[in-house]
């Protein structure tokens, strides 16, 4: 009796052995995740984020410094264009969203309804009202860099939108984007360290959106002038720490938006040796990142988780668009974020439907 139940225990244990194998096997063979295709079905959709938000002037954080009590008004009266939205940079790239769509879905099902909202909020006295406000003497920091970086972003969005209304918009913008590239002309000198966090005020992140204006306008001093810093800045970072990341409330990645600056301002053959010390395991091809899991999308900090896994992926797709041979891999990995976070998108609370469609619509035109 005692060497059946020996040989059965055997059977048990290697049985089990067998099953744990199989199960390592079925990890190891994970399908690869695929892209979540952007079809118009979605544009349309993601379309009515923007279109909900940048007329809706309430609530509203307006981030301002008073000089005296005469500078109270109502959001809409301080910003005549940029109201709506919660907060200034966020009706920026309310605005930018929909002009994306525009020039990536010209069959856009409410491109009238679009164009009539952009044409009310970007007329030429709202962008004058816009100029004022920034020339205060408490707001010359007013969005640095965050918002500045948008406001960019939708320039140069108008710029390509090929049709006599984006001609006019595009021209009504200019004199605030033109006192924008005079702010960070004057400010980037002065900024003796870059700020490396995973909100607004990370420097790589304003850094990248502002050259890839400044390219598409052939800004040359402003080109010039980021590439200085950018290597000032990052050339000599070496073992970026990304498991210390997320952080609560990140929305950028402080590794990878470094990463996708130095992709721009860098040769191949420079930004292939400053990545190897930078984050060396990137290459690997079994590179892993988990997503930022959100607790509470309700939360308008804790629902920033979200925001991360879209510009987590669009860093990943810039940089296997511009180097497949040694990055194509990690489209898999921004595969994996937008499809954790794409699906809460559509229906969500104020607290991330008031900014998260333009980091999806960056991150699925991306890619």
């Amino acid at each position: 009796m005692r060497s059946i139940a020996f040989i059965l225990g055997l059977v048990v244990l290697f049985g089990c052995n067998t099953e744990n194998e199989q199960t390592k096997d079925v990890v190891k063979s994970k399908p690869e995740m695929k892209a979540i295709e952007f079809t118009l079905e979605q544009a349309n959709q993601l379309a009515n984020l923007p279109l909900d938000c940048i007329q809706t002037e309430y609530p509203n954080k307006l981030g301002q410094t008073l000089a005296n009590k005469d500078q109270l008004g109502e959001p809409s009266g301080l910003h005549p264009a940029f109201y709506g939205c919660f907060d200034w940079h966020s009706a920026v790239h309310g605005h930018w969203s929909l002009v994306k769509l525009l020039n990536t879905f010209p069959e856009l099902e409410k491109k009238e309804q679009v164009l009539s909202m952009l044409q009310q909020n970007l007329q030429a006295n709202n962008i004058s009202g816009e100029i004022e406000y920034f020339k205060r003497e408490t707001e010359t920091s007013y969005e640095r860099t965050y918002g500045w970086a948008w406001l960019l972003k939708l320039q140069q969005e108008l710029n390509a939108l090929n049709s006599d209304e984006g001609k006019a918009l595009a021209q009504n913008l200019h004199p605030l984007t033109d006192l924008i590239v005079e702010r960070y002309i004057a400010y980037l000198p002065k900024l003796v360290y870059p700020i490396r966090v995973g909100e607004h005020t990370n420097t790589a992140f304003g850094l990248s959106f502002a050259y890839d204006y400044a390219k598409s306008v052939n800004h040359t001093e402003l080109m010039t002038l980021i590439e200085k810093r950018a290597k000032e800045f990052y050339f000599s970072d070496t073992n970026c720490p990304i498991t210390w990341e997320p952080s609560g409330y990140d929305f950028l990645s402080p590794c990878l938006e470094e990463i996708d600056l130095m992709r721009r301002v860098l040769s191949e053959e420079a930004f292939s040796t400053w990545i190897k010390s930078f984050l060396p395991k990137l290459k690997n091809k079994d590179f892993s990142l988990a997503v930022g899991e959100v607790g509470d999308r309700t939360d308008g900090k804790l629902v920033h988780l979200d925001g991360l896994n879209f510009s987590r992926a669009w860093v990943f797709y810039g940089l296997a668009k511009q180097y497949p041979k040694q990055f194509g891999h990690l489209q898999a990995i921004a595969n994996e974020h937008i499809q954790y976070s794409y699906p809460n998108l559509v229906g969500d609370s104020y607290e991330g439907g008031h900014w998260l469609g333009s980091f999806a619509i960056y991150a699925l035109t991306e890619q």
